[in-house]
């Protein structure tokens, strides 16, 4: 019997509609590592080095990129989880958390991203001044020179602006190789014995503040995020760019610790850390070390002059703040934000007047801080984001980057807000009273205290809220959960129909077990109903079930089961999952079909359980790995809900590290390479791990589906309820006959409202 087995491998995701092509070196990684390997790397590494000596400096370079590491995998794991557009950190956000979280972040992101365009350009004006101090008196007119030419290159287009990049990389890799060649030849083991302990009191400082002074060295990671809507492939580029930055920013500034510390005594890192460098170059090439700090300077500037715009326009084209929409605008040709190019222009050009001819003194550096702190914020939200969509079991969040924990996120985000307050806490309350502000204006709520009983009244008045609130949005696939009506009957005899129905929930979804019963409510129904409701609750508290009691008192099942699918919701919550056992009994087929007709016509997708009893418990300590699911995929109709339901099965502890398998039986005419090749691609899409199994087999179906899923746990199988009950005998006979030796199996027929691709 032929048959090829084959597991889905990763290949690159599916192209993101965009207007540029960026890949991910270009789009993700240069922007990201010239950010990185900064300014900080030339004038301040030395002196951290000096004053924490080695073994400390290392201490807080290994903090720092923890930080953005754990930060870079929430990143990873939200960009591979959706389709990315543009907006970089607030496209993500928003996506994520709502446009409360996203708007609050994104406009936070957009005045650090444009107002630090006139910070780098104050920093290479000041390095050429320093330079060159006959130009001292032109400090302002040299900034806004700069600041046109920037502009000009970002106007013709970010195509222009990533060539440029190029050039600047190689620059700086150059000036990087000059002064780290020069400190390797110099390098003496005693001076980096010497230099091994720190020096905290002698200098008046402590870990933590030198932490301060070095943590913006990192803070550069969204400035490839930033290009998520001129990139080819995100989903691809996004996570292997931005993590590639981190590790590569991570060895430079290792070495660059080590080396130098080892080349240089202690007290000339302290007082002339850029000096050193100079010093250190190979061949007296100090002017390639200038380079490398012109290099940096600008590099950061044009990535802030790119990221600006996108992540305003991305705003604006959700229509959040309508005095943005004029920004929503993009070119014809490559969608350029020009309108929000123009917005950065001015407000780098007038920071550099009210600037002047200097530093900018203590205001400009107070804000400093403050664009600083709107950058660790996004990064913290970013990870609260991630986290929430884990520890929230949303079905839809399924990312194609599977090295990511909602610990990691929720670490991740403890350390970003810790550094912000280390930092500067009044400008960590600053930009977090910004952020606070701006949610509630987009928000627009009022947070209302409710006394006598306190806690029930405020949990009942938040769920009254978000009721209202989820009543007035728009449904999307991306959205979908389970809301399973089970047909439960007596539930003492059907533990298999209520278990699977928790099981199929994922801790994403809502149960009720539902009992229609016969009886006059004008008589006994209503003590009778009463008992049974009592009944139904003592059975979920007794089995720890995660579902609520229903019981509907009806003259005749007909009618009470109709009124029961109608009736059965809270405002926008319904039932859009049907869950019923198989009747075995062949005369009863035609009452079958008409409640399967009637809750398709109703807008429920439906689950028929053939009962052959419950896996056995595993140990707690012993989660099973053999377990398998069977999925026999004949199309995305019934398929998408199919597989989304086993991969909720598999979020449950006793079915946890089960394999689930998509088995497709080929006909006679099909090419399999190209069926594989389309498996994968749905596989791919819908971000799921399964093994395909593609079967070229001319047998009869009964035949094939026992050979090769009777050993499993559970089988999964379309189908379409029959028509009309002229059709329900032979339905129900050609069922029976499939599942007869087959284990516990569930029929699945989808309303289509479960996308595997959302």
């Amino acid at each position: 019997m032929p048959m090829q087995t084959r597991a889905p491998g990763e290949t690159t995701p599916e192209v993101t509609s965009s207007s540029n092509q960026f890949g991910t070196f270009g789009g993700v990684f240069t922007p990201s590592i010239l950010t990185i390997l900064g300014v900080v790397m030339f004038m301040r590494t030395g002196y951290v080095t000096g004053v924490a000596g080695i073994g400390a400096a290392i201490a807080v370079l290994l903090i720092s990129k923890m930080i953005t590491l754990l930060t870079g995998l929430s990143i990873s794991a939200i960009s591979t989880n959706t389709r990315v557009q543009g907006g970089g950190a607030y496209f993500l956000i928003s996506r994520s958390l709502g446009p409360e979280f996203g708007a609050s972040i994104g406009l936070a992101l957009f005045l650090a991203q444009a107002l630090s365009v006139p910070f780098y350009i104050l920093g290479f004006v000041e390095a050429l001044t320093t330079t060159s101090p006959h130009l001292a008196g032109e400090f302002t007119m040299i900034g806004l020179i700069i600041t046109t030419f920037l502009f000009a290159l970002n106007y013709v287009g970010s195509g222009w602006a990533i060539r440029a990049q190029y050039l600047i990389l190689g620059v700086l890799v150059a000036s990087i190789i000059a002064f780290m060649g020069g400190g390797i030849l110099a390098f003496d083991p005693e001076i980096a014995r010497a230099n091994w302990a720190p020096a905290f009191e002698q200098n008046s400082e402590s870990f933590w503040t030198i932490f301060a002074v070095f943590f913006p060295a990192v803070t550069g990671i969204m400035a490839g995020v930033n290009m998520s809507g001129d990139l080819k492939e995100p989903a691809h580029s996004i996570p292997r760019g931005t993590l590639a930055a981190i590790g590569v920013g991570a060895f430079v500034y290792l070495a660059q610790t080590v080396i130098m510390a080892g080349a240089l005594p202690r007290q000339a890192l302290i007082d002339r850390p850029y000096e050193t460098l100079l010093d250190a170059a190979l061949f007296d090439a100090g002017w390639l070390v200038i380079a490398g700090v012109y290099a940096a300077t600008l590099s950061s500037a044009i990535g802030s002059m790119m990221g600006a715009p996108r992540i305003l326009q991305a705003l604006a084209r959700d229509r959040i703040f309508s005095p943005l929409e004029p920004f929503a605008q993009g070119t014809e040709h490559g969608d350029e934000p020009r309108n929000g190019l123009w917005l950065t222009f001015a407000m780098t050009a007038a920071v550099l007047v009210f600037a002047g001819n200097g530093s900018g003194g203590g205001a400009l550096n107070a804000v400093a801080n403050v664009l600083t702190m709107f950058f660790l914020f996004t990064y913290g939200m970013t990870n609260v984001a991630a986290a929430i969509e884990i520890l929230s079991r949303n079905p839809s969040f399924r990312p194609r980057f599977r090295y990511f924990h909602w610990s990691t996120a929720l670490l991740g985000g403890i350390g970003c807000f810790g550094a912000a307050f280390l930092i500067n806490p009044v400008a960590a309350a600053a930009a977090a009273a910004v952020i606070v502000i701006i949610f509630l204006y987009v928000s627009r709520r009022v947070l209302e205290t409710t006394f006598g009983d306190a806690r029930r009244g405020f949990v009942y008045e938040r769920v009254r809220q978000n009721l209202l609130r989820l009543d007035a949005l728009t449904s999307d696939a991306k959205n979908w959960r389970p809301t399973t009506l089970v047909l439960s009957g007596n539930p003492n005899s059907r533990a298999t129909l209520t278990r699977y129905a928790g099981w199929l929930a994922g801790g994403s979804g809502l149960v009720t077990l539902a009992r229609v019963v016969e009886g006059d409510l004008h008589g006994d129904g209503i003590a009778l109903r009463d008992e049974l409701t009592r009944d139904l609750r003592d059975y979920i508290a007794s089995e720890k079930l995660s579902a609520f009691p229903e019981v509907h008192v009806s003259p005749n099942f007909e009618e009470g089961f109709a009124g029961l699918l109608q009736s059965h919701s809270i405002g926008p919550i319904k039932p859009n999952l049907l869950l019923l056992g198989w009747p075995n009994a062949p005369e009863r087929a035609a009452w079958f079909a008409q409640h399967l007709r009637l809750s398709e016509r109703l807008g429920l997708s439906q689950v028929v359980l053939f009962d052959r009893g419950l896996p056995p418990k595993p140990d707690r300590g012993n989660p099973p790995q053999s377990r398998r699911i069977d999925v026999w995929w004949r199309g995305l109709h019934n398929g998408s809900l199919m597989i989304i339901l086993a991969h909720l099965l598999t979020g449950n502890w006793s079915w946890s590290g089960a394999t689930i398998r998509l088995l497709h039986l080929a006909r006679s005419d099909e090419d399999l390479d190209a069926l594989q090749t389309r498996l994968e691609h749905i596989i791919k899409n819908g971000r799921f791990h399964a093994e395909i199994v593609i079967i070229d087999d001319d047998a009869p179906f009964k035949q094939v589906l026992t050979t090769h899923s009777a050993d499993a746990e559970v089988v999964f199988l379309g189908f379409t309820p029959p028509d009309d009950d002229s059709l329900a005998s032979d339905f129900h006979s050609l069922y029976s006959d499939l599942a007869s030796d087959l284990p516990t199996t569930l029929l699945i027929s989808s309303t289509g409202d479960a996308d595997l691709e959302s």
